[in-house]
């Protein structure tokens, strides 16, 4: 099965107050650095996979560069990057190559480099279009200038663009909020990524709400009952516009979803390079179903050679992941799947659970019994769907528990209706 590959780039012009990545703003003094050791690990990655008992595939059908924000690096320290991917790794023509850009960093040479690397799918990070929104957190663009890297983009040939909207931004109203989604449609991008606020002590944001301060504009974020409803509205308006959601956080048009993001949601394999970057291989070892692997989510230990984190992800651990992986999909979990995986006892374990959940209406199951999904409901309480599937052969239902061990382009852990404790650390995705 073809890997994915994902570079984390913890750079930004400056620190949104909402932001509980490993990102932040650094000296350009240590971008070729941080390049030279990225680089490395892609070159040693056969080797190191087979150290970590990973199995690993020399094919690639989708590179995701992350962030921070990647497109603060200049031309050629991206360009080094993707040269090191194909060195190593053979990418199909075919594959789906994506970056990740802040509005108004999307400079000519910028552009230009990714056009050679052969970018074809930009995210872009606007949050909001409403300018005192983007402003109260720290972003630096405008409305126009959104408008204007869409066109350049077009006009480049790259026309899949996913775009990023926060809801529950200080100072959203439902107005402001259906101003934003309006825009989003009328650009013609066929995908876009709805993340809701999150409340945590990881962003100055969160820590000022927690506090009950006012400081990042905190005593402006709405509650958490609008963002709800923003989100619901959000999921409305973009149907209704053929932007069609297929993950709690994601909409696109057909044939538009984003293919590298989904391998995280279905357990395919992926390589992740960078400050706090994961990954997920199927194991060598007999006493594991796969291997996950993770940096240093410091840039001074990252760069220093800090070694990776290994955990070894038993059968029993794959089959969760299994349910509320593939939960946060819109087609939902194939019982079928689970059974030739992990046998047909593994499905009977879990009926009893699927039946409970059907009837608080959080879950719906085909009427053939062979598939299972989130309702609209459940979309909304889906860390409470997830909880019910943590160790299904126990028949003990667990307290909620982080998932630190995937890829940030997962699903952001803003994006509260959602996984929040489940989602991985690298998207605590705000990717599309």
């Amino acid at each position: 099965m073809p890997l994915g590959i994902y570079i984390s780039v913890p750079f930004c012009r400056t620190k949104c107050s909402y932001c509980n990545f490993a990102s932040d703003v650094f000296s350009r003094g240590v971008f070729e650095r941080y390049v030279d050791r990225v680089c490395a690990d892609i070159s040693a990655a056969p080797q190191t996979a087979k150290e970590m008992g990973g199995q690993i595939e020399p094919e690639v059908d989708s590179i995701y560069l992350g962030g921070g924000t990647p497109t603060v690096l200049e031309a050629a320290q991206l360009q080094r990057m993707f040269d090191a991917v194909r060195a190593q790794f053979a990418v199909r023509p075919d594959a789906e190559v994506a970056v990740e850009c802040a509005p108004g960093t999307l400079t000519r040479d910028v552009l230009d480099g990714l056009l050679r690397c052969g970018v074809n799918r930009v995210s872009l990070g606007v949050q909001s279009f409403v300018g005192g929104e983007a402003a109260a957190v720290g972003r630096l663009h405008t409305r126009p200038t959104v408008l204007d890297d869409i066109a350049r983009l077009l006009a480049s040939g790259i026309t899949n663009i996913n775009i990023d909207l926060i809801a529950g931004l200080p100072h959203q109203t439902a107005e402001s909020w259906q101003t934003s989604l309006g825009e989003a449609v009328a650009t013609g991008a066929p995908h876009v990524s709805v993340y809701m606020l999150e409340i945590d002590e990881d962003s100055r944001l969160g820590r000022e709400l927690i506090a009950g301060g006012t400081r990042y504009h905190a005593h402006f974020v709405p509650d958490e009952g609008a963002t709800a409803d923003f989100y619901l509205a959000a999921c409305e308006t973009l149907e209704a516009a053929a932007l069609m959601q297929y993950e709690i956080s994601n909409f696109a048009r057909a044939g538009c979803e984003s293919r590298h993001n989904l391998k995280y949601w279905t357990r395919q394999p992926y390589l992740g390079f960078g400050v706090d970057a994961h990954s997920m291989l199927l194991s060598t070892l007999r006493e594991a179903e796969s291997v996950r692997l993770a940096t240093s989510d410091s840039l001074d230990q990252y760069i220093a050679g800090a070694p990776l984190q290994r955990t070894e992800i038993s059968r029993e651990a794959a089959l969760e992941e299994f349910f509320f992986l593939g939960l946060r999909l819109n087609r939902g979990v194939d019982l079928g799947e689970i059974a030739a995986s992990f046998g047909q006892e593994a499905v009977a374990n879990v009926q009893p659970r699927i039946a409970e959940l059907a009837v608080d209406g959080l879950l719906q199951q085909d009427e053939d019994g062979e598939r299972i999904r989130l309702t609209s409901r459940g979309r909304l309480l889906s860390n409470e769907v997830f909880q019910a599937f943590l160790a299904p052969v126990s028949g003990v239902i667990p307290k909620a528990r982080a998932f630190t061990s995937g890829p940030r382009d997962l699903a952001r852990t803003t994006d509260a209706p959602l996984a929040g404790s489940f989602a991985p650390p690298e998207k605590r995705l705000r990717s599309g």
